[in-house]
């Protein structure tokens, strides 16, 4: 396969790769793609870049008894053998110690294992200086939208953050209002996520939003699309 002259196939290669959603052989012929390719490296640090500070906001999780009986079935383990190598329990107390590397596997790889919030899809958000300001979370099952600021955004008392789908066609959709610094939870619709969607956006706009139900009237501060997990 020759990825060399297709654009969206490399972008949509090096996204699985950084989540870690590009296994098997396809994942050692991409990593031998890059080896030639110096934009497609560039390609898969860019996202990097845009996926890796969602990690920041993993919390550890305890995984369910399904992983570890997955684990002792993969591994041979007999509980019933006096070793303490061989005891379930040695591996159990590691995986506490590790719980949040396997925090972090959940956001980085899309680990569906543990008993997590589904993530369906997630964007960044970035600022004029392609530097990453927000990284949204969406879980479909949920209908939850997560809006988590990298870092604070100072916001005038009399001014408020509005977040916005860009549809291909149309006016822009409002999605809701942000606070300048923390995490939003809002609703996750068709009019965040549907197919028309192109890109989403923020604007800084009155206290209370924009007044015009056509769309944004201040500036935009931030803009970046979704990437569909599965």
């Amino acid at each position: 396969m020759n990825i060399r002259d297709n654009a969206p196939l490399r972008d949509k290669l090096a996204a699985e790769y950084v989540l870690g959603t590009l296994k098997g052989g396809a994942r050692r012929r991409f990593e031998g793609y890059m080896h030639n390719d110096a934009a497609l490296r560039m390609l898969t640090v860019e996202w990097q870049d845009r996926l890796v500070p969602m990690a920041e906001f993993a919390t550890a999780q305890p995984p369910r008894k399904q992983v570890w009986d997955s684990i002792e079935r993969r591994l041979n383990l007999r509980p019933a053998r006096a070793g303490w190598l061989e005891s379930l329990n040695f591996w159990r107390s590691l995986g506490v110690l590790s719980s949040a590397v396997a925090a972090l596997l959940v956001v980085v790889i899309g680990l569906r294992l543990l008993d997590t919030p589904q993530l369906d899809y997630i964007a960044t958000l970035t600022d004029e200086k392609s530097q990453t300001a927000l990284v949204l979370t969406g879980d479909a099952g949920r209908q939850a939208l997560t809006v988590r600021l990298v870092g604070n955004a100072p916001v005038a008392s009399d001014k408020t953050l509005q977040l916005w789908a860009v549809p291909k066609q149309g006016n822009p959709r409002s999605l809701g209002l942000l606070a300048d610094k923390g995490e939003v939870k809002l609703a996750l619709t068709s009019s965040a996520v549907g197919d028309d969607v192109a890109l989403l956006a923020v604007s800084l706009e009155p206290k209370g939003g924009s007044p015009d139900p056509k769309g944004p009237t201040g500036p935009i501060l931030y803009k970046g699309a979704w990437v569909r997990v599965m």
